[in-house]
């Protein structure tokens, strides 16, 4: 019995030999066909591939060799900023189906980019006949859907109650990007209304026309999202007028929180001075000045309320 007991037990140890021998099988590593991507909450940029992204600019001064003028860009309005900045601010600073708000439409470069890149606008035109020409650069649909083009004045309640409408019928309660262009006090006129920025008696008063509107623009900007105010200087009576840090000052003190001053170069952007170069260069030896090669673009964020804060921090403290 015991040479039994003894060859069963020799078998039992070379069968756990064997089993201990063994190797372990490697788990397969299953990677996901679809990563998640890390993004910010206000774009689609994916930051697991951020060197994919090169095109967009990420320092403070900007050169554009030229004006783009493809599909329904063009050079027809003096004054309108160029499509470059609309491509820039609605990558870095929007996701697809959101809402641009521009306050000072001018020629719809706004509108025109929104589409391109699948986003939606809304756009407030203070001369109805523009309003009217810029609807005429889009399909009915797109007017319906993706557009909306609001002939009023800015500073006004009447357009910011307009706007309001006209997000709830797109879906939403406020703006995701605001875009502010206004004139650049009194250097162009751009029509003879009494409401139109371009004719203030003094530049206290532009500053102060100017500060309504952002107000306006402060109010239907969802918190935590970003605005963009692009701005020049101006020469007046043989004095320097930093209309953009009087513009910025205002910004600031409706809570705007400032991000970035960035310089962009202007020059080959002007419709005015091409044949007149010499005449203007005349002018600045003449007048111990410089001309303008340069204006100022500020990226602003609309702070979340405290009220927001506190409710997600509640929200985290029950989960």
């Amino acid at each position: 019995m015991a040479k039994k007991t003894n060859t069963k037990l020799k078998e039992t140890e070379n069968v756990n030999l064997q089993i201990a021998e063994q190797p372990k099988k490697k788990t397969a590593l299953k990677v996901a066909d679809n990563p998640i991507k890390n993004c910010k909450p206000y774009n689609d940029i994916d930051l697991n591939n951020w060197k994919d992204y090169s095109h967009i600019l990420t320092n403070s001064l900007w050169l554009f060799p030229s004006r783009d003028k493809s599909g329904k860009h063009s050079n027809e309005y003096h004054g309108n900023y160029i499509p470059q900045l609309a491509q820039q601010f609605f990558e870095r600073f929007t996701k697809k189906k959101d809402i641009i708000l521009d306050l000072f439409l001018g020629s719809g470069t706004s509108a025109i980019e929104a589409l391109n890149m699948d986003r939606r606008c809304i756009g407030v035109e203070l001369k109805p006949e523009l309003a009217d020409h810029v609807a005429e650069k889009f399909s009915q649909k797109e007017l319906v859907t993706d557009v909306n083009i609001i002939s009023a004045d800015s500073t006004s309640e009447e357009a910011k109650q307009k706007v309001q409408d006209r997000l709830a019928i797109m879906g939403e309660e406020k703006a995701q990007f605001l875009v502010l262009h206004p004139p650049y006090d009194d250097i162009i006129k751009f029509s003879n209304r009494k409401e139109d920025l371009s004719n203030c008696a003094t530049t206290e008063e532009f500053y102060d026309m100017f500060e309504k509107v952002a107000k306006n623009g402060y109010d239907l900007l969802e918190d935590g999202r970003y605005a963009a105010l692009i701005i020049g200087d101006k020469y007046a009576k043989g004095e320097y007028k930093l209309l953009s840090f009087g513009c910025n000052q205002r910004m600031e003190k409706l809570g705007f929180k400032l991000k970035a001053v960035i310089v962009k170069d202007i020059q080959g952007n002007e419709r005015a001075k091409g044949k007149n170069a010499n005449l203007w260069r005349y002018r600045a030896l003449y007048g111990g000045f410089y001309n303008f090669g340069h204006e100022y673009i500020f990226i602003y964020e609309k702070p979340k309320t405290k009220k927001l804060k506190n409710a997600k921090k509640n929200a985290k403290m029950v989960a």
